[in-house]
């Protein structure tokens, strides 16, 4: 189902920046009489600094502008993304209307994707048509076997089932593609959600069991059958729940790295499962597999053993059925959505279906839209100018690795090597995807999807046995976020991600694009580099231990304190921050604001200290942080995030790591019992 991304996509999106950032100014004009200063117009001017900045600093617009009923947050990264569909729709639409667009052309794709995608009677009338070949290859299980071939068959598809699998780079030799599998095959977002016992998360396992009967009456079961079925999937998905690792426990590098023979994997963990000849059917003939959980295979294999052959086969429907839902008829829309939208995200109603189809258009030729929305919205000169605003924060960075007094002068050499080597990415790639074998038809909009998911399948498959492409972007350039993949040392910085709405570079002066770029972006993803998880990873992309045994103990001390503020954190009533999983993130966090903060410091506007909109420059460096953290969320979504992401919700991302830096205190004058004051000696000192 697809509530959950691959954990081959996870992996990145857990480094990525959940909100990004804005364009960068060398100088600032003041706001004009119709526009608000770009952060004096968001303050709570009721609300002290000291006691809650969030709400400070964002609170007026935040009352301003409530959550619509077709989004389960709003803020900056939402209205950013309202003028991305804005440019998405016109690239659409201006495709659709070329009549005679060469086939297999960009255009063609794209036009045909959007026209269909928008043809609501057509997808009513085939109603989960599109999906009987798969469907028959399902009804056909009637054993352990014949569930594997369907398994196996629905993996291409995007279609996750059992487990998970994905072909990337082997994390102890960066240089080389690897095949990976781990855990998987769960229609809820995270294993926890099958025992918290929290009375909102017992009403979504509730929740979750009545949409499986109600998918299974769409597929034709009765009302017994369909109840019966869906009690029965939701035990087959706990077992896998419970011998799946919880979050945190993903975190963890090493420990997810057990690179093994295909034969030994079968023999040790998996006897129903010949690795070598599944994976043959995929054209993959490895030597090595890295497997991320063995113990979930070993639980993974007893379960099958057990499970009734007509359990397997309504497992494998109902997810298929679930997957490609928003693509069928209305019905299974609907159904899709009063879940996963409704029940998971707190959505009162849907979205409309020009944005839901401009959603899975990207997904299936994000790469093309890109290319076009490149050339229309980001010009070489912004591209240049990110560029720069990299290396100044990268020096800024040595410097402060230069200062540390807890790091040893060995572990100082490796750092600096590390850091020099970090990859910049920003924009938009320099070569990009070539797409020429997808065929993108008029016949379905599943069927498209369909499509484009076996692509993106047997692209990854391709890649096994070459040579790594480290140009190859994740993201596309249309996408508001930015992450660090630490195989490759590299920062990956999207064109979307520097646009803020109503304002332009000219207006926005550097205290708040320090804030605003250079610490909750810049300086977070370079951070990610040296964070719990990042610091493991060297120069060249490769799991190994570059850290002498005192430094890295000194470094788990003061990232231990970091671990204890945010459990400590209860966003909802029995709900509280997962320190431990969320750490990566909040080290990013804290760690970009520091070096940002001193990258802002050797500018004209720092040096001169003269106030904007009443504020100096180091409040606005802070209040142009909060700024892009600027978002509210309904409680559905709050406690899907508090159990499934390792991303602290936006509040805690802004008052957590600034009750840990001394010149935020300064900045607003921020006093002993008040709640943004830690002691001296409680507070986080890493970076």
């Amino acid at each position: 189902m697809n509530a959950n991304p691959s954990p081959f996509r996870r992996r990145l999106l857990a480094l990525a920046l959940g909100l990004a950032a804005t364009g960068v100014a060398c100088a600032a004009s003041p706001a004009t009489a119709t526009k608000p200063d770009v952060v004096a117009g968001n303050i709570d001017t009721s609300v002290n600094p000291g006691d809650d900045f969030f709400e400070f600093a964002n609170g007026a617009w935040l009352k301003a502008h409530p959550i619509p009923a077709e989004e389960s947050a709003w803020g900056i990264g939402q209205v950013v993304q309202e003028e991305l569909y804005a440019k998405l729709r016109k690239i659409s639409e201006d495709a659709a209307a070329q009549t005679h667009a060469a086939q297999g052309s960009d255009e063609q794709k794209v036009g045909d994707f959007w026209t269909i995608g928008m043809d609501q009677a057509l997808a009513d009338r085939l109603g989960a048509s599109p999906l009987k070949d798969t469907m028959a290859t399902i009804d056909g299980v009637h054993d352990l076997n014949s569930a594997l071939d369907a398994a196996f068959a629905l993996q291409p598809l995007g279609v996750d089932v059992f487990f998970d699998f994905g072909v990337s780079q082997d994390e102890k030799q960066s240089d080389a593609m690897a095949v990976h599998l781990v855990q998987g095959g769960l229609g809820l977002p995270e294993r926890d959600y099958y025992f918290n016992t929290e009375q909102g998360i017992a009403k979504a396992r509730t929740a979750y069991v009545e949409h499986l009967g109600r998918m299974f009456r769409l597929l034709g079961a009765d009302g017994a059958s369909a109840h019966s079925s869906a009690t029965q999937v939701m035990a087959f998905e706990t077992a896998l729940a419970k011998v799946s690792r919880p979050l945190a426990d993903l975190r963890d590098p090493e420990k997810n790295y057990n690179k093994m023979a295909p034969t030994e994997f079968t023999a040790r963990h998996t006897p129903a499962i010949v690795w070598n000849t599944r994976l043959a059917t995929w054209k993959l003939a490895a030597p090595t597999v890295i497997v991320g959980q063995p113990e979930f295979f070993d639980g993974l294999q007893a379960l099958l053993a057990k499970t009734p052959a007509p359990v397997l086969r309504n497992y494998l429907r109902v997810h298929l059925a679930d997957t490609y839902a928003s693509f069928l008829s209305q019905s299974f829309d609907d159904e899709h959505f009063d879940f996963y939208g409704r029940t998971l995200s707190g959505q009162a109603q849907q979205k409309p279906r020009w944005k839901r189809v401009l959603r899975a258009e990207n997904d299936a030729l994000g790469m093309i839209l890109g290319r076009i929305y490149v050339k229309d919205y980001f010009s070489q000169a912004s591209k240049q100018r990110y560029n720069a605003m990299v290396e100044a924060v990268r020096t800024a960075y040595g410097e402060r690795i230069d200062k540390l007094d807890w790091m040893g002068p060995a572990t100082k050499a490796k750092a600096h090597e590390k850091l020099a080597a970090v990859t910049r990415k920003v924009g938009y790639p320099d070569r990009w995807k070539d797409y020429s074998a997808l065929a993108i038809g008029r016949d379905s909009y599943a069927q498209n999807m369909m499509r484009a998911r076996r692509w993106a399948f047997d692209d990854m498959l391709s890649k096994y046995g070459k040579p790594v492409d480290r140009t190859e972007w994740e993201m596309t350039p249309q996408t508001y976020n930015a992450y660090y993949n630490p195989s490759n040392n590299e920062i990956v910085l999207p064109a979307a991600q520097f646009m803020i709405p109503g304002y332009a570079d000219s207006e926005i002066d550097d205290a708040v694009v320090y804030g605003y770029v250079a610490a909750s972006t810049i300086g977070h993803e370079i951070t990610h580099g040296f964070d719990d998880e990042g610091r493991q990873f060297d120069a060249k992309g490769n799991l190994v231990d570059w850290w002498t045994k005192q430094d890295a103990e000194r470094f788990q001390r003061r990232a231990d304190v970091m671990v204890k503020q945010f459990n400590a954190y209860e966003p909802l009533p029995g709900l509280h921050i997962n320190g431990q999983a969320s750490l990566g993130e909040n080290i990013a966090d804290f760690g970009g604001i520091l070096i940002g903060l001193d990258a802002f410091k050797k500018t004209e506007q720092f040096k001169k200290g003269e106030k904007i909109a009443g504020y100096t420059p180091l409040q606005r460096f802070f209040l142009g942080y909060a700024l892009g953290w600027l978002s509210q969320e309904r409680e559905a979504r709050l406690r899907n995030g508090l159990l499934a992401d390792v991303h602290a919700p936006a509040k805690w991302r802004v008052n957590g790591p600034m009750s840990n830096v001394p010149d935020f205190y300064d900045a607003f004058g921020v006093k002993p019992g008040q709640p943004m004051w830690r002691p001296e000696n409680q507070r986080v000192k890493i970076w």
